[in-house]
């Protein structure tokens, strides 16, 4: 499957394009590399390509950065998942795995749940563990549960909506 029109709509609405480096954690403006360093749509930016991105990338940048940054994520999700979606389930699977990492997402009990609804999983219903990716730097964050319940509208309900 490919990634809809209409989720990467959404993605980029829930990501919004920065032409200017910023630190993912707080959403301000940076000058030096820091763990968390993102441009564009959501592209994290590894400390040894920080020199190309640190004085800002243009429209036209970000978009392909973008295309570049989806092709792995539509990868993962083909892999990952052995049963047949929808295309609002497909878009919402990718939306989480955009957002949590090819490695987690592949290894996460929503991914075990999905393709065996019986799998043996710390949780008992696909909900929960979807939503149980709402931590960052070890703390809860209200904008990953509020991404997390617009995931899983669009999973459930095929409404691509932000919060």
């Amino acid at each position: 499957m490919q990634f809809s029109q209409d989720g990467i709509n959404l993605l980029k609405d829930i990501e919004q394009v920065r032409l200017e480096p910023y630190d993912d954690q707080t959403g301000k403006r940076i000058n030096t590399w820091v763990k968390g360093a993102t441009i564009g749509c959501g592209h994290l930016i590894h400390k040894n390509e920080w020199h190309l991105y640190k004085g800002g990338i243009t429209k036209t940048q970000a978009e392909q950065l973008f295309k570049e940054d989806i092709a792995p994520f539509v990868k993962a999700v083909n892999e990952a998942i052995t049963v047949p979606l929808q295309q609002n389930q497909f878009d919402a699977l990718l939306l989480l795995a955009y957002n949590i990492g090819v490695a987690g997402f592949k290894s996460c009990s929503a991914v075990k749940l999905i393709n065996d609804p019986n799998a043996n999983t710390p949780y008992s219903a696909l909900e929960d563990a979807w939503k149980a990716w709402k931590r960052s730097g070890g703390r809860v964050m209200q904008g990953l549960i509020n991404r997390r319940n617009a995931e899983w509208k669009l999973y459930t309900q095929a409404i691509y909506a932000k919060w």
